[in-house]
């Protein structure tokens, strides 16, 4: 199913079963998206990726940053990170996500993705830190891409681009039936930055 030509429909859940996705569209304006990309792409404390995988250390050209509320530990890909404390920024952004999805969020894993060659493969937000069946808010400054979600047992696909100053949120059993992924692309030569705003549980 191609979702690209379709208008924002934050009404309207995109997964047919198993969970919920509702896409808002552009909820920031074009001037604030440009100053929020600037502001994000120069001040945050970006590093590269980390993930052991079969024993082995692996650093992504993809980089990533933690932000909280608190000192959050979050871990994935076996790796522990320490969330930094939010800036104002950040915290403006964080209540946009609030104020659009009716959630809350405490945290934020931001990804900075140079250009159309770095992506993310199939994967799922899981992780036994998060709030179960919790809500993830993303949101995209810069380039836009292609998203896409997998049903594991079906194996249906949903495809939408995520536009400039757009929201799209994850919700209820969405994590654990479907998949997600950032696909690669020869046609995109401009960063794109995500903001992922999460719910930490102790």
């Amino acid at each position: 199913m191609n979702l690209f030509d379709n208008q924002p429909v934050h009404n309207k859940n995109l997964l047919p079963q198993n969970g919920t996705v509702n896409y808002y569209g552009k909820v920031i304006s074009q001037s604030d998206s440009l100053a929020y990309y600037d502001y994000l792409l120069n001040e945050i404390a970006w590093k590269n990726d980390e993930a052991i995988i079969f024993g082995k250390h692996i650093l992504t050209k993809r980089m990533v940053a933690w932000y909280g509320t608190e000192p959050f530990e979050y871990t994935y890909s076996n790796i522990t990170k320490l969330a930094l404390p939010f800036t104002p920024q950040l915290l403006a952004l964080k209540d946009c996500c609030e104020l659009h999805s009716g959630e809350t969020y405490n945290s934020c894993l931001l990804n900075l993705y140079h250009n159309g060659d770095e992506g993310m493969a199939w994967h799922s937000d899981g992780e036994k830190d998060l709030k179960k069946n919790g809500a993830i808010a993303s949101l995209t400054f810069g380039a836009e891409r292609k998203f896409a979600f997998k049903h594991k047992e079906t194996k249906q696909t949903i495809s939408l681009v995520l536009e400039n100053g757009s929201l799209l949120v994850m919700k209820d059993e969405t994590q654990q039936h479907w998949l997600h992924r950032l696909p690669p692309t020869k046609t995109v030569n401009k960063p794109r930055i995500n903001l992922t705003f999460r719910t930490i549980v102790r």
